[in-house]
């Protein structure tokens, strides 16, 4: 079903992984796809993946944290593929401050991490936010993680601060877009098996994880795929300000 037929679609943050799944499978709906990825390499190799399974795909560069370049980036996808219609702010992580008491994290890398998540999220809606509203219609997915649905006292506390900010923002933007036909709604992944975790996470610990899911396996990239398509198409016209965890069981609220 091509869910996404004439759309421009804009995933940030998807070189690999979770980002690079959004991607194909907006393309293989029928999006126009806008790669975004610091791993220049990896951005062309989703694009080049997506133009030769018939897809369209061109990718863009930005920083995320600096309101100059998303606009910079916005622009410039307006003039090779078109106003974007959907909008998945995927871009994020946790390299900057790993789980520890809170005490001990740094100002500077508690900074880094909000920026390279909550902020970085801001920016990009703030960019893309003003022509949805003039053209009245837009989907908006922002991504969360079960750090922020579940903390525990081993949660990366600037992680689970930022992705929790990102829920609420994304309601607040709800509230506020839905009157101009646009919704907004949150991802919330657990464990995703994307490559790099494949390659880190070893196979004993893999098992333990996946035993602790009601749906007895970790969860893949297509999986959070698979519901950012539903969220950005029309098959969910009536859903908005929801947080949806893709978690196999391992959050429910």
């Amino acid at each position: 079903m091509r869910l996404l037929e004439n759309k421009v679609a804009l995933v940030t943050g998807n070189s690999r992984g979770i980002g690079a799944a959004i991607a194909r499978t907006f393309a293989a709906a029928g999006a126009r796809v806008a790669v975004h990825g610091r791993n220049v390499a990896a951005a062309e190799s989703v694009r080049a993946a997506i133009e030769s399974s018939g897809g369209h795909a061109a990718h863009f560069l930005a920083d995320l944290t600096r309101f100059e370049a998303v606009e910079a980036m916005r622009l410039a996808i307006e003039e090779r593929l078109g106003p974007v219609d959907v909008l998945v702010t995927n871009a994020g992580g946790n390299e900057f401050a790993p789980p520890g008491p809170l005490e001990d994290i740094e100002p500077a890398a508690w900074q880094a991490t909000v920026d390279a998540n909550l902020t970085a999220t801001f920016l990009t809606v703030k960019s893309f936010l003003r022509g949805m509203k003039s053209r009245k219609s837009g989907s908006i997915i922002t991504l969360s993680s079960a750090a922020a649905r579940r903390p525990t006292a081993r949660s990366p506390a600037s992680y689970t601060a930022a992705k929790a900010g990102i829920q609420l923002l994304t309601q607040v933007l709800a509230a506020q877009a839905g009157p101009f036909g646009i919704r907004a709604n949150c991802i919330a992944p657990e464990t995703i098996l994307t490559e790099r975790n494949a390659q880190r996470i070893p196979k004993p610990q893999q098992e333990t994880l996946a035993s602790s899911h009601p749906v007895a396996r970790l969860g893949t990239p297509l999986d959070v795929a698979s519901a950012a398509l539903f969220l950005a198409s029309e098959q969910s016209s009536w859903i908005t300000g929801t947080v949806l965890d893709i978690a196999g069981g391992a959050v429910m609220r």
